[in-house]
């Protein structure tokens, strides 16, 4: 017996020591929490300030062009910021991009003062840079560091993380400028609280380990290559514009930021005054928490098979997208551009307001799922960092376009109705393109996942299991 209990103390592996320590800095839970946190002070406070409609000015002329040129050059960098990560790291990446996003917020504190708005579109054009850098590096750390049977709560739990910035954000606005019931543009202080949350993104940006030196609870890294090169990123993204997966993966892509002018500039800035705007975007960024955990769920837990996980997950994004786009032709029949209603719409207007309320709000929880969503078919198509932080920069290059378009279209005063029907269109063309990806390259979690989505039968996956290398 003592022999026994010897043999029972034996030598522990390795790996154990990395099970007990919940919050180990190096563990892709903390290094996601830490990457939530940093988007939730930078990206974060973006969306509180866009989503105020026009900047949080009376004209949308100065904010659409911003948003046209921060698309247009985040379209170009967030194809090769997934390249750019995987040579420089995320400390160099993170610390430029995050950078850029408090000089945004700092041209809009500019334009109160001298309406000027070549500032505002220089610094859009930097943000993009500095956003498609941020995003790729952000994709990488989010879909390729958590094991595989849980990717999809890593991502709801970093889409909570990030989208509690939108609330905090909204909060500013709808607090700074609660007594100024008729105001048409927010006050000088809402852009200073946004500036000083950006700054603090930037230092935690600091805080991210390489993916080499980030290892999961099974003892595994995250990937095996310190850094790339130059030629290799080069001759990868190249090759992204002919890997038949992302071309599924265009529609969705490029739809899934279209909305937003829709949604920020002709439903919350049109009807609603600017108080009630700071208000609803607490609401629409907290809706996005509430859609990220619930459409994680499905993709994690609703059933074995990850490929019927997948395609439950897609099919509920897509019977409830419906219901909510049909919600929005409702409303969007009622008014026009060139038919305004008299008075915008306060938060405590009683039921005129709760209708339109709760219609913003299900596109906020909409638009969580929809990005959950295509970020778990990202993620279930690979293991590797690199690998997946060029998928992630596609996904990001491909979405910036489409926003780009949507902010000049809105700019040129195309119609409301047009714009949501074109908006609808997108999404609902996305999902059996999506489906299909999910098919073909998509493999249940008993199937080892390699480079590329290739996969081969190696018995059952768990969990804790070693992945492929």
């Amino acid at each position: 017996m003592a022999t026994q209990k010897d043999e029972t103390k034996g030598v522990e592996s390795p790996e154990t020591p990395l099970r007990k320590l919940i919050l180990r800095y190096n563990s892709p839970l903390v290094q996601v929490i830490l990457i939530g946190l940093v988007c939730f002070c930078c990206p974060g406070m973006f969306n509180a300030l866009t989503g105020m409609g026009g900047g949080g000015q009376v004209d949308p002329t100065a904010a659409n062009n911003a948003n046209t040129a921060l698309y247009t050059t985040f379209s170009v960098f967030g194809v090769l910021g997934g390249g750019i990560y995987n040579i420089l790291g995320p400390h160099l990446t993170l610390f430029a991009g995050c950078s850029t996003y408090v000089l945004y917020a700092g041209s809009f504190l500019y334009y109160n003062h001298y309406k000027h708005q070549a500032f505002a579109i220089v610094a859009g054009a930097f943000l993009g840079v500095g956003a498609g850098l941020l995003w790729a590096a952000q994709g990488a750390i989010m879909t390729s560091y958590p094991p595989q049977a849980r990717k999809g709560t890593y991502i709801s739990l970093f889409w909570s993380i990030f989208n509690l910035g939108g609330v905090v954000g909204g909060l500013i606005p709808f607090i700074m400028n609660y007594h100024r019931t008729d105001a048409v543009s927010v006050n000088d202080g809402t852009y200073i609280g946004f500036m000083i949350f950006m700054s603090i993104g930037v230092v935690l940006s600091l805080t991210i380990l390489h993916p080499s030196r980030v290892v999961r609870d099974d003892g595994s890294k995250c990937t095996n290559i310190k850094y790339s090169s130059v030629r290799v990123e080069s001759i990868e993204i190249l090759k992204l514009f002919l890997n038949w997966k992302m071309l599924l993966l265009i529609p969705a892509s490029w739809g899934s930021n279209f909305f937003y002018s829709y949604q920020f500039t002709n439903v919350n800035a049109a009807l609603f005054n600017v108080r009630t705007r700071g208000f609803n975007n607490v609401f629409y960024w907290g809706a996005q928490m509430v859609g990220s955990v619930f459409i994680g769920f499905i993709m994690d837990f609703s059933f074995k098979s990850r490929r019927i996980r997948g395609l439950v997950g897609i099919t509920v994004v897509a019977i409830l997208g419906t219901a909510i786009w049909a919600g929005g032709l409702a409303s969007q029949v009622k008014y026009s551009r060139n038919d305004l209603p008299a008075n915008k719409l306060d938060f405590k207007d009683g039921s005129d307001f709760a209708g339109r309320f709760v219609l913003y709000f299900s596109y906020g929880l909409l638009d969580a799922m929809f990005q959950s969503m295509v970020y778990w078919v990202i993620g279930a198509l690979a293991d590797d960092s690199e690998i997946l932080s060029r998928y992630n920069g596609f996904y990001k290059g491909v979405q910036s376009a489409g926003g780009a378009v949507a902010w000049q279209i809105d700019a040129r005063k195309v119609p409301f109705l047009t714009q949501l029907i074109v908006n609808w269109g997108l999404t609902t063309i996305s999902y059996p393109l999506l489906a299909l990806l999910v098919l073909l390259a998509v493999k249940d979690d008993y199937k080892k996942v390699e480079e590329g989505g290739v996969s081969k039968d190696d018995g059952f996956m768990s969990a804790s299991s070693n992945p492929v290398p």
